[in-house]
């Protein structure tokens, strides 16, 4: 019992120190952060985009924070730069993830700027990649006698093209193909430590 209020301080003290490093002090540098020139506020179609990456639990595979190079190689891998706290001012909830099953995809619309490439590797991954463990999402598509006017197709080889038909993209999956593009954070840093390092004008892959 006399061990009581110690142990119940010493826990309040852990629990504030977490706190402050983990919530407050973050908290506070995201909101005084400055909004790059070259980040633009998500269009109606990127937020639906964004909706629907979330509810595909892509976020569950994927961040999107690339590392400083002292934490990992994701530079080299072509990742982009070492994301900071303005790099989100427009994201409501943040993805940053904690996997990486997959790559981390905050540039990936600077790596893959192809609008036909994301179709083709949301509709079968493997057509893009042989060994890929990414699941396929066929409901984002119909597979049609023939595309209709205003349709976009998806290119697939002639082993995963449906016989006699075509793969038209649904609504959802161009929703989410202009969020994947629209995630460029190649624009120069304003942060003063990544630009003391050698960041400040250098893109997706340094």
């Amino acid at each position: 019992m006399n061990r009581f209020a110690p142990l119940l301080l010493l826990s309040a003290a852990i629990l504030a120190f977490a706190t402050v490093f983990l919530v407050i002090l973050p908290g506070a540098e995201i909101r005084t952060a400055d909004i790059p020139a070259g980040l633009q506020p998500y269009t109606e179609q990127e937020l639906r985009g964004r909706t629907e990456y979330v509810s595909l639990g892509c976020v569950y595979c994927h961040s999107q924070q690339p590392r400083a190079p002292e934490q990992g190689p994701d530079g080299a891998r072509g990742w982009g730069r070492p994301s900071t706290a303005s790099d989100y001012a427009y994201d409501r909830p943040h993805l940053l993830g904690t996997m990486r099953t997959g790559p981390a995809l905050l540039n990936i619309g600077a790596r893959m700027p192809s609008q036909a490439w994301h179709l083709t590797h949301l509709y079968q991954p493997r057509a893009i990649n042989p060994t890929s463990i990414m699941p396929n999402y066929p409901f984002l598509f119909d597979v049609k006698a023939q595309a209709n006017a205003g349709d976009v197709t998806v290119d697939l080889p002639p082993e995963e093209q449906p016989a006699g038909s075509v793969v038209v993209a649904r609504s959802e999956a161009l929703d989410l193909v202009a969020y994947l593009l629209s995630l460029d954070r190649t624009y120069p840093v304003a942060h003063p430590e990544l630009r003391d390092n050698g960041y400040a004008d250098k893109g997706a892959t340094q």
